[in-house]
């Protein structure tokens, strides 16, 4: 017999309680869009491709070539972060998470004397409703022109739509290194 404790039977409880109360009433508004005080360009936000690929470009560009971070802000929904897991000496791993303002704070000045240039090399997307994952495997050149990438990895990007357009929630990334290659699958497109 499983012993449950108050506590779990108070929340059982209140959330059957919820669930009766909304199946007694009309169906909840929408919610509102999130608030953005940058104007997205169409194309950018109109399908993940678009959102997608506007993210890769928005941080890209060769040494003094100036990023639009406007249009960076207005991919991002205002709760929206950007995190990267790194590994420490000691072999242990931090994850660092930064509103885009501190991204685009700790990374103006470098990119203004160093080129990055990120493109995406392959793709896996999974999707639910309003919600999609893409699980995109990255390179990074220091130049556009650069024939080998200095590093490749993933980044986990969740994206929301509002009913009028595509919304950045987050991004995870994590470099692939000698201890953690690239496993084969995420070299291949698969959406």
């Amino acid at each position: 017999m499983k012993r449950f404790t108050l506590a779990a039977v108070a929340i059982a409880v209140a959330i059957g309680g919820i669930y009766s109360a909304r199946a007694q009433t009309a169906a909840p508004a929408a919610p509102a869009a999130p608030a953005s005080n940058y104007q997205a360009r169409a194309a950018d936000v109109q399908s993940v491709d678009g959102i997608v690929a506007a993210l890769y470009d928005v941080i890209s560009g060769d040494a003094g070539k100036p990023r639009d971070w406007d249009r960076m802000r207005s991919l991002f929904a205002p709760e929206g972060r950007l995190m990267a897991v790194g590994a420490r000496p000691d072999n242990n791993f931090v994850l660092r998470g930064m509103s885009v303002e501190d991204y685009i704070s700790r990374n103006s000045k470098t990119f203004a004397t160093m080129g990055f240039v990120e493109r995406e090399a392959a793709r896996t997307t999974e999707t639910f409703g309003q919600i999609v994952h893409v699980f995109s495997t990255y390179e990074s050149r220091h130049a556009a022109s650069d024939a080998k990438p200095f590093q490749r990895g993933i980044n986990s990007i969740q994206l929301y739509h509002d009913g009028k357009r595509w919304w950045v929630v987050n991004v995870l990334w994590r470099a692939e290194d000698e201890h953690l290659p690239l496993p084969e699958r995420y070299l291949r497109s698969n959406h």
